[in-house]
């Protein structure tokens, strides 16, 4: 019987040893049992709570095709590749860090650099601008290295035709960029007298960094525009700005004496003979923090409250519309602007009173702006030659046999026009952005690895 009850007693001991070490056990291994059968609703909770709005954009639309804010179809933007979603580690969580590293500590270092390598190119197109627009559209991706992100703002026609031409184009080409369409739209004042400014919608542009608040840096080109050589090259530009410049544009005329602005205006502009905005380079987030000095109150005003009184006050007195307003901004706000030199927005101002472009003449021209209708009537051929042969260029072609020497062959009958007689303004950046892409695309890839 004793003996019996000595059993008994030993088997309760060890039953009580067993459950104390198996309490105690899962005491210790708790917390870290819980964070890893957390982990997944924790980066779940981060796709939406840690990122910008943005950022988040490119996740919800590559899952879910959607509608822009006039109700036309957007094509789903490609996440970019490689991205990652996470967050990092809380200061809670830093014991268990150590023990057990977390992937996504380096997430957002991966994210910041990838959303680095998207470009922003912003045009606004109202009326017969479709097929302007989109051979603009196109001299970009031909060249450009990086992803370009398009922001095309169109009256409610045009932006289903852009939105079933660009969805032709083929996968090759679809997969260097995005695109969104918004509508016409003004935050403030009048919308017509906004739309009747000067060109049909033009004045859309000044609104942009009011619109566009998830973009930090921008460039705007108008329809007309086309890049020959990476749109990259200008963007570095933005690494330009000092602390305080926050746009960038080339100078309307590079003579005093023939520029109008030093000969006709009534208004206020920047400098000696103004600014062109048709190509402009903005930091947005800097415009949209600044206080811009004006001659209507003593105080600054911010980006969106200046665009309406502005106009209320020159409105009589501006022949270039929205162009006119961004050069009285700059001349009271100097330092907020940074100059790029002429081959950046090369226009037949530049060559049909002479030659007065002498980084053309260096460098060849970087973009071509062909303003004055240029591109579709016979007045200037050296313009219409280069657009033609980019707007009926087959996308998969050889550049050089479809695209380079047909201009080059082209120019021939141009040498007597007023800017065709300096063909080599017009031929030397692109046959230099050409022998880069096919140094690229071909040689690097046939030469022996060492």
């Amino acid at each position: 019987m004793r003996i019996h009850c000595k059993v008994v007693v030993i088997a309760v001991c060890f039953g009580v040893f067993l459950l104390l070490y198996f309490w105690g056990g899962n005491a210790v291994d708790d917390p870290l049992l819980k964070e890893v059968g957390e982990e997944p609703e924790e980066q779940e909770e981060d796709s939406s709570s840690s990122q910008s709005p943005s950022q988040l954009e490119h996740d919800v639309v590559a899952k879910f095709p959607r509608k822009s804010p006039a109700g036309v179809g957007v094509r789903p933007e490609e996440p970019l590749k490689g991205r990652k979603q996470g967050r990092p580690i809380s200061r809670g969580a830093s014991v268990n860090a150590k023990s057990k590293p977390r992937s996504n500590v380096a997430r957002p270092v991966t994210r910041r650099t990838k959303a680095e390598d998207v470009m922003h190119l912003a045009v606004v197109a109202c009326g017969n601008r479709l097929d302007e627009t989109l051979t603009m559209v196109k001299s970009a991706l031909l060249f450009s290295l990086k992803k370009i992100k398009f922001h095309i703002f169109a009256e409610d026609p045009l932006a289903l035709q852009f939105k079933e031409r660009l969805n032709q184009w083929p996968r090759s080409v679809a997969a260097k960029f995005q695109y969104r369409i918004y509508p016409i739209s003004f935050s403030v004042g009048n919308a017509d007298e906004w739309k009747k400014l000067f060109k049909p919608c033009a004045a859309q542009r000044l609104f942009l960094p009011v619109i566009l608040k998830d973009v930090d840096s921008l460039l705007y080109v108008d329809t007309d525009v086309l890049f020959l050589r990476p749109m990259d090259d200008i963007w570095n530009l933005l690494k330009s700005f000092n602390r305080t410049q926050l746009a960038a544009m080339a100078p309307e005329h590079e003579v005093p004496k023939i520029g109008w602005y030093s000969r006709f205006a009534r208004h206020p502009f920047y400098g000696v003979t103004g600014v062109n905005s048709g190509v402009m380079l903005m930091n947005l987030t800097r415009i949209r923090s600044t206080l811009f000095k004006n001659s209507m109150i003593p105080t600054g005003l911010s980006w969106e409250d200046l665009l309406h009184p502005l106009y209320q006050k020159y409105k009589n007195h501006i022949t270039w519309g929205d162009q006119d307003l961004l050069n009285i901004i700059f001349h009271y706000n100097p330092e907020r602007l940074f100059i790029f030199p002429c081959q950046w927005n090369y226009r037949p101002d530049h060559c049909m009173y002479g030659s007065n472009c002498k980084g053309a003449e260096e460098e060849g021209v970087s973009i071509l702006h062909g303003n004055r209708g240029v591109y579709h009537d016979d007045k200037q051929p050296a313009f219409k030659v280069v657009y033609d042969a980019i707007h009926n260029f087959p996308f998969e072609d050889n550049m050089f046999q479809s695209l380079f020497y047909p201009i080059q062959t082209k120019f021939l009958d141009t040498v007597n026009t007023l800017c065709g007689r300096i063909p080599q303004v017009f031929l030397k950046q692109i046959e230099k952005t050409m022998r880069k892409v096919f140094e690229d695309k071909v040689v690097r890839h046939v030469r022996p690895h060492k």
